[in-house]
């Protein structure tokens, strides 16, 4: 073996700050995949207890929309634990129906299911069923049923039927999600071509892609219903428990659809909670 062959001092020292700094690399690189999803988890979920002073703040926070509806989730699971303090800040709650954010508006017409002590809140119920979004007007009728009122049955019943999605502007479809295709909230189902460019058209609801109206390519206006969506479970689930308490006799027929299996993709635990509405609207009914 020559003397060139034997590692110096200095080269055995260069050798094991590389280790190092590869092993430094490793270790920040397995933080970084620990710590982002935690950061962006932190970030989106709604369940972190938020101490009054944050959640006081978080109510205010007109910049950040999801601060806004984090508070919301957590004064809903306060009231439905009992604790009166939330009332502090029913105020400022009533005060976000007119919020031009639909993200919040939504949480807030469940939220606003909460409390069926507060005839402010039930009061604020009914303008939501106007709603331009069909997800704050469900949630809202689902929220007026806990007050006893059936003043969104329509609505509740447009729950267990197909959804007409609605061209926003005239143009060239182009993307169509293919037939059978699961859909929540803000899915992008379509695309279409417009003269300022390309237009996405999300999902306004949860369903699946039933069929669609308008070939690919096809020219569209603004206003055309362009697909049909199947209703998602578990919005037919919620709307079939409504009924329980608030659904009459002529409604029977929506449901025994789902009594009979007509509609695809359901649970047997969909089934048969249509099965115990028709026979409650049925004994309420022959009650009568």
């Amino acid at each position: 073996m020559n003397a060139h062959s034997i590692p110096s001092t200095d080269d055995l020292r260069l050798a094991e700050a590389r280790r190092r700094r590869a092993s430094l690399l490793l270790i920040a690189t397995a933080v970084l995949f620990v710590l982002v999803p935690f950061l962006f988890w932190r970030g989106t979920w709604f369940g972190r207890t938020l101490p009054d002073e944050e959640l006081g703040r978080y109510l205010a926070d007109e910049a950040q929309p999801r601060h806004i509806q984090h508070a919301l989730v957590q004064i809903g699971e306060r009231i439905n634990r009992g604790d009166r303090s939330v009332t502090r800040w029913y105020p400022r709650v009533m005060d976000l129906t007119a919020s031009p954010h639909p993200e919040i508006r939504i949480t807030l017409a469940w939220v606003l299911g909460a409390d069926t002590r507060a005839e402010e809140f039930h009061q604020a119920l009914r303008p939501l069923l106007l709603d331009t979004e069909p997800m704050v007007r469900r949630n809202a009728a689902l929220s007026l049923v806990r007050f006893g009122d059936d003043g969104g049955r329509e609505e509740i019943l447009r729950m267990l039927r197909p959804f007409a999605v609605i061209a926003p502007a005239d143009g060239t479809l182009g993307y169509q999600l293919p037939v059978e295709n699961p859909a929540d909230r803000g899915t992008l189902v379509a695309r279409l071509e417009t003269g300022q460019g390309t237009l996405d058209v999300p999902s306004p609801v949860p369903g699946t892609v039933d069929r669609w109206l308008m070939e690919e390519q096809s020219r569209v206006n603004a206003g055309d219903e362009i697909l049909l969506l199947s209703p998602g479970e578990e919005q037919v689930w919620e709307a079939l428990r409504a009924l329980y308490l608030v659904g009459r006799a002529e409604d029977l027929a929506e449901i025994e659809r789902y009594v009979r299996g007509d509609v695809t993709g359901m649970p047997e635990e969909v089934q048969a909670q249509a099965s115990l509405t028709a026979a409650e609207i049925r004994r309420r009914v022959s009650k009568q």
